[in-house]
This record gives C-alpha cells, sequence and structure tokens, in this order.
C-alpha cells in the first residue's frame, strides 16, 4: 500500500497549483511562538498571580478548581480585555520578536514556513488559509522572492485582484496582531462576512486541502465552510501529531479525507517538500524522445529541401526550452542560495539538452544555412528584458545560450568548419547589461558575467578548482556530443581546442596588434592581453598538443583563412603567445 504522504506528494505534483494549504497555530509551534492552549495557560498563570495565586506546576489544574470549567482561551482572554485593541495589545507580546529573538532564532520563519514557500514559489500550491495572526508565512513567502496578495480583512478582500491572477493568495482568517479587528472570542469566531464565507466556498469547491497545525475544535466558522463545500474532486489531507479530536474526526469523515500522523510540521512541510522536488527531477525530457529529436535533425540535414522542416523542429524545441525557463523555478526574485544556485544549473543542463545535442550535429554536419538558425536562437537566450531581481539570477537567464555556444561551437570544430567557428565566435548578440558585443565577448567563460570563479565553485567538487566553469561544462558537454563523436577519448582534446580558439576570437575582435606588441615586450607581470581562458591552462597533458597543433602550417593557413588573428600571421603569433602567458598564470 503507497504511504499517504507519497500519495500527497504524487497529487501536489501532478496538480500544480490544485491545492490550497490551511494553517493552524501549531505550524508556528517550532519557532517558539505560543498556540492558543499555551497562551491561555499563560494568561491564567498571569491572572492567578495578580490574585495572590502561588506558581503552579498545573495552572490548568488549578483554573479548574477555581471556576469549575475548562481553561477557554476565548473566556480567558475576553474576561481580561473586553475590547478588541486591548486583546490585540495582549496578544502583540507573544508574536512581535524582539532584537534579541531575532538573533537566537526566535520568532522567525520556521522549516515548514520555508518549505511551503517553496512550494508556492514552483507553482504547486496557490492559496494558503491561515488561523494565525503572525507574519512568519509572508515574511518566508519574501524570502523566497514571492510577493503574496496578503488578505486580513473584508477591506484587503475587496481590493485585491482576483484569486485567478494572484501568484499566492495568502489569508490570514483572523486577522493581524497589528490589526485591531483580529477573532479572538467565540462569539468573533462564530461566523465570518459573506465575502468572505463567498471567498472559502470557491477555495474549498475548487481546490484540494493541506491542513496542519490546526485542531478544528474552536474555529467554528471555518469548520462550518469546510463542511459545507459540494465537491470532493480533490482529496482533503489532514496532517496532526496526535489523534484528531470527536469534531476533528466527524470533519475529516464528512470530507472523506486522509488523516496523516506527522511529529510536527517542520518535518511533514519539508519531507513533502523534498519527495515534490525529487518528482520533479525525474522529469527530465524522455531520453527515447531526444534520440529520436537529433535523428531527425540528422535526416533534415542530409537534405536541403527539409531545410524548413529542420527550421520548424528547432523553433518547436525552442520554443518547449523557452516555456520551461518560464516556470517559477527560475524566478530572479528569489534570494540567493549555493543550493538554489546548484538546482537551477541542473535544471537548464536537463532543459537544454535536447536542443544541445541538436545543435553540435547540426554545427558537425550543416551546410552553412545552419549559423543563421543557430544565432537567431542563442540571441533570444541571451538577450534578456529588463527585470529587477537577484543580478546572479538575472544574468543564469543566459546559461543555456552558455550551453548551446558550446554545443554548436564543438560541432564546427569536429566537423573542421573553422570559417563557421570563427563567424560563430563573432555572431552579435546582446544582453541584459550590454550593448551588442560579439558572443566570445559575452558569453564565454569570464567574458559571460555569470561566469565568476566564486559562483562556479559553489558546485560540488568544484570548490579549488581555477578554471570551476570550464571544468563543468567540460563534464556536461561530454555527454552531449556522441551522436558526432566516434571515440570519447578524444572529447577533453576538442573542448579545450575549442575553448583556445575562443580566446583567439577573443583577441581577434577586442585588441590590436600594437596592444599584443605592447603586451609583449612589457616588463611588467602583466605581459597578456587578457582573453578568457579554460582548463587547457592547466591541462599540461592537452595544452601542449593543442597549441603545436596550431603551429602546423597547415593548420595555421586554415585558421588564418578563417578570419582568426585578422588573417595576419604576424598577429596570430603574438596572440598565441600572449594565450600561452596567460595560461602560464593559473596553476593547478
Amino acid at each position: 500500500m503507497i504511504d499517504p504522504a507519497t500519495a500527497l506528494a504524487f497529487s501536489v505534483f501532478e496538480n500544480r497549483g490544485v491545492y490550497a494549504v490551511l494553517l493552524g497555530s501549531g505550524v508556528s509551534r517550532a519557532a517558539q511562538i505560543p498556540t492558543g492552549w499555551e497562551v491561555t495557560l499563560d494568561l491564567v498563570r498571569r491572572v492567578g498571580i495578580l490574585e495572590g495565586a502561588v506558581e503552579q506546576a498545573d495552572w490548568a489544574a488549578w483554573y479548574r478548581q477555581k471556576t469549575g470549567k475548562e481553561p477557554d482561551y476565548s473566556e480567558v482572554l475576553d474576561a481580561i480585555a473586553t475590547s478588541p485593541d486591548e486583546r490585540r495589545s495582549i496578544l502583540h507580546s507573544y508574536i512581535e520578536p524582539t532584537v534579541e529573538d531575532v538573533q537566537e532564532g526566535r520568532k522567525v520563519p520556521t522549516r515548514a514556513h520555508h518549505a511551503i514557500a517553496w512550494l508556492v514559489r514552483e507553482g504547486f500550491v496557490r492559496v494558503i488559509l491561515t488561523t494565525n495572526f503572525d507574519r512568519l508565512m509572508e515574511n518566508a513567502l519574501r524570502e523566497a522572492g514571492v510577493e503574496p496578495t496578503v488578505i486580513r480583512s473584508d477591506d484587503d478582500l475587496q481590493g485585491a485582484v482576483p484569486l485567478t491572477h494572484s501568484r499566492c493568495f495568502l489569508v490570514k482568517l483572523h486577522g493581524d496582531y497589528l490589526d485591531s479587528r483580529i477573532k479572538n472570542t467565540n462569539e468573533e469566531l462564530g461566523a465570518y462576512s459573506a465575502p468572505m464565507n463567498a471567498l472559502l466556498d470557491r477555495v474549498f469547491d475548487e481546490h484540494g486541502l493541506i491542513a496542519c497545525g490546526w485542531s478544528g475544535d474552536w474555529d467554528h466558522a471555518l469548520r462550518a465552510a469546510i463542511q459545507r463545500a459540494p465537491s470532493r474532486r480533490y482529496p482533503f489531507y489532514w496532517a496532526s501529531r496526535g489523534a484528531l479530536s470527536h469534531q476533528g474526526e466527524d470533519l475529516l469523515r464528512h470530507r472523506r479525507g486522509t488523516m496523516l500522523p506527522i511529529a510536527e510540521a517542520d518535518s511533514f512541510f519539508d519531507g513533502l517538500r523534498r519527495r515534490v522536488e525529487a518528482l520533479a527531477a525525474t522529469q527530465r525530457p524522455n531520453v527515447q524522445s531526444t534520440e529520436l529529436l537529433v535523428a531527425t535533425a540528422k535526416q533534415y540535414l542530409a537534405r536541403p529541401e527539409h531545410r524548413i522542416r529542420l527550421n520548424d523542429l528547432l523553433a518547436d524545441e525552442h520554443g518547449r526550452l523557452v516555456e520551461r525557463l518560464a516556470e517559477p523555478s527560475f524566478s530572479v526574485q528569489a534570494q540567493w542560495s549555493a543550493e538554489q544556485f546548484r538546482r537551477r544549473v541542473s535544471r537548464c543542463e536537463v532543459n537544454t539538452e535536447a536542443l544541445g545535442r541538436v545543435f553540435g550535429a547540426m554545427g558537425r554536419w550543416g551546410d552553412g544555412a545552419d549559423l543563421a538558425l543557430a544565432s537567431e536562437i542563442v540571441r533570444d537566450l541571451a538577450q534578456q528584458p529588463s527585470v529587477s531581481g537577484t543580478t546572479l539570477w538575472i544574468e543564469m537567464r543566459a546559461y543555456p545560450a552558455v550551453l548551446l555556444l558550446y554545443a554548436y561551437g564543438l560541432g564546427l570544430l569536429k566537423g573542421g568548419r573553422h570559417e563557421a567557428l570563427f563567424r560563430w565566435f563573432s555572431q552579435r548578440i546582446a544582453t541584459s547589461r550590454r550593448d551588442s558585443e560579439p558572443i566570445v565577448s559575452t558569453l564565454l567563460l569570464g567574458a559571460w558575467a555569470g561566469g565568476e570563479q566564486n559562483i562556479w565553485q559553489q558546485l560540488e567538487g568544484l570548490e579549488r578548482r581555477k578554471t570551476p566553469l570550464s571544468d563543468h561544462l567540460h563534464d556536461v558537454l561530454s555527454g552531449w556530443t556522441k551522436d558526432y563523436l566516434l571515440a570519447a577519448r578524444e572529447f577533453t582534446r576538442l573542448f579545450e581546442a575549442f575553448e583556445v580558439l575562443g580566446a583567439l576570437a577573443f583577441i581577434t575582435l577586442r585588441a590590436t596588434k600594437e596592444d599584443l606588441m605592447a603586451a609583449h615586450s612589457a616588463t611588467s607581470q602583466r605581459d597578456f592581453v587578457w582573453s578568457p581562458i579554460g582548463r587547457a591552462a592547466w591541462d599540461s597533458e592537452h595544452r601542449d598538443a593543442i597549441l603545436a597543433s596550431f603551429e602546423e602550417p597547415d593548420t595555421r593557413r586554415r585558421l588564418l583563412e578563417a578570419g582568426f588573428a585578422r588573417g595576419d600571421d604576424q598577429f596570430l603569433s603574438l596572440a598565441m603567445e600572449s594565450v600561452r602567458r596567460l595560461m602560464g598564470r593559473i596553476s593547478w
């Protein structure tokens, strides 16, 4: 039998945006914000001490003995504070974090809040209902780069954007602790306004429900709204630390829901996030469909009359890639974290692989018309609209273009198409930060704004590498070249030769012969003209052979005829020497 928690994860993943989350005070307990029962006992203690009672081991028992009744949150609060403003002031001290609280990690968003924020950011959850007065949920959402539509009162509801147009609809059913209109007493919790009831009726009719940290005992109007919902189209899951009360069991039975025993909210929501994330990671493009796509592209490349079909194939795959990159998981508003960076890198690579492999085959067997097709797609992926957000996430939106720069260029080099390769390096594109410049000046290694060494050292195994981006691309692209490389052992040399030629193209397009001559004769440490350089700088096993091959008369002639070094033999010698000196500055 499938574990209900696993079934829930599958349902959340397969029904993106369908589930609403209902949060009670138990979710904020890990933040050391007391539950309603804990507030009740503390209020009883404070009243007892004021009335002369000594400290009690069990204040609930003291209250029973004194009043003959069970401690009741609503009754106790109503007895000591007769107005909403008074009640708000009393609750303020239980919720508002002090400087010391924040420093010691109290009254700040918990793992549960952050996991829910992740589910919202990735598009799996869009509606959150909470009976809590605190602001932990909205704070976690904003830390994740999501600005929620917060409903604290009928006024907010009246002026809010429609539910279907909001990325996240956060409904604070009982209000906010800084608002005097909070609902506390039984009378206040007995009924909601007509607009709020209309919203809840829609939510419970159109969404599945995940409840956690909520007992269901005191919130009479909320319980009634769940009971009257006519639809059973999506499941109701109730996560609880212990057995539900009789009222809770009746509600669960009425909704034909599923009880999920949990240790606490943090582990439950964190586990749900991890399960959903694992399911998302398995949704890479089907291997067989990718193989078919590449095979089809090869057929089109072999027949000039199929040029239009090849164009359509590329356009379709490009459109699918753009659609995937527009998903919430690539939002530029999210805050930076190394874990998030690693996930985004992996997702970009998974989503770009099919198009990258087609680009490689196109570079290897194209007839010249393919260059315009490749350039158009890379320009579109590299040029980003002006947006605000985390700078690195904005720059990372061009990472698929970086992958395609390599994929097509490696195919060109394998095919011996040196002239097309230099034209590829020379293609002018524009990014969000720069005017139109050659592709090697915007997307190649350190010339790319997203290619900083300390960023790519965040990837596992690259922490101490001098050329982490190059090393990572080497590992990724090695699996993308099997469609045209007969022997896997030749890949590293092909890859490093491509990067060295990219450095030569960079110098060709950005420097003058006078710049090179001045660096060549310099007596200072800077005796080279900078260019983006990769792993060949330290990989002596292949570096020396690559540089020697470029000195062979036939290869040298082909490079000059292709446009490298502007066709000037002396320029080429100076540029090669500059690259050698730069490589000498980089040690393993």
